[in-house]
């Protein structure tokens, strides 16, 4: 009895820390937790105790937890190293850049790098929020991401810069060309040496044209400060829609109504 005693105690006492090492509303997984010490075994004791919950194979939160998609790509970044992140328009909503102010979106922009994949627990919880994913290596994995606050814990995200870049990526098919446009006016405060390495590092030819165009387009002062000889802008002509207006300068055609 005894023995049995020592043993709930030891339990109780890994439970505590864990909740007291570990923010709320974000997902645990048990990956994560298996290599921290906490064997299959006790987290099924955890569950069937309610202490723990599972929202899928693999992945658990604190029981009574309202968890959504932020603390799930907490637990993407911290306990996987994921380089997966909100970016494009869901970035630059959180860093307060969109023109409407959007307090509850309805749809959500991840981005990963070129490979990774959101794992099915990820994919089949309901988030409340439809979630768009894009594995690309157009951008290196960790260039361009900044940290941001969300209650007791952060996740990254990408900086103004990057995520106009990603739009701009998604661009046309995806993401409206006059709405990046509109976009790009909002950010008249990049800073020159954060910009220069994300373009000097992209591999789309079309995502560099776009953005030096439409960040000329709105007369933006920081794109003097670029060295547009450390760009590759690539050669011949790019047609990104059918009878828009040809722009000579970066050798793209754009809708009319842009142009």
């Amino acid at each position: 009895m005894l023995y049995i005693g020592i043993m709930n105690t030891n339990k109780k006492s890994k439970i505590n820390q864990l909740l007291s090492t570990t923010p709320p509303r974000v997902v645990l997984l048990s990956s994560w937790l298996f290599n921290k010490g906490y064997s299959l075994d006790l987290l099924k004791q955890y569950r069937k105790s309610q202490w723990l919950e599972s929202i899928g194979s693999g992945a658990m939160i604190r029981c009574g937890d309202v968890v959504n998609y932020h603390g799930a790509v907490y637990a993407l970044q911290v306990q996987t190293s994921s380089s997966i992140h909100a970016g494009a328009k869901t970035a630059l909503g959180l860093l307060g850049k969109l023109h409407s102010l959007e307090l509850s979106p309805k749809k959500v922009m991840l981005f990963g790098f070129s490979g990774e994949k959101l794992p099915p627990w990820f994919v089949n919880y309901n988030w409340r929020v439809e979630v768009g994913y894009h594995a690309t290596a157009f951008l290196p994995s960790e260039l361009g991401l900044v940290d941001f606050e969300i209650e007791n814990f952060s996740i990254k995200i990408s900086s103004a810069a990057r995520a106009i870049m990603e739009c701009l990526y998604l661009a046309p098919e995806q993401q409206d060309l006059q709405e990046c446009y509109q976009l790009m006016e909002g950010l008249n405060n990049l800073r020159p040496d954060s910009v220069q390495p994300l373009l000097e590092q992209c591999s789309s030819i079309k995502v560099k044209r776009l953005f030096l165009y439409l960040a000329e387009k709105a007369g933006h002062e920081w794109v003097q400060y670029l060295d547009l000889k450390k760009i590759y802008l690539g050669a011949g002509k790019r047609s990104l829609v059918k009878h828009g207006t040809y722009v000579e300068k970066y050798k793209i055609t754009v809708p009319k109504e842009l142009a």
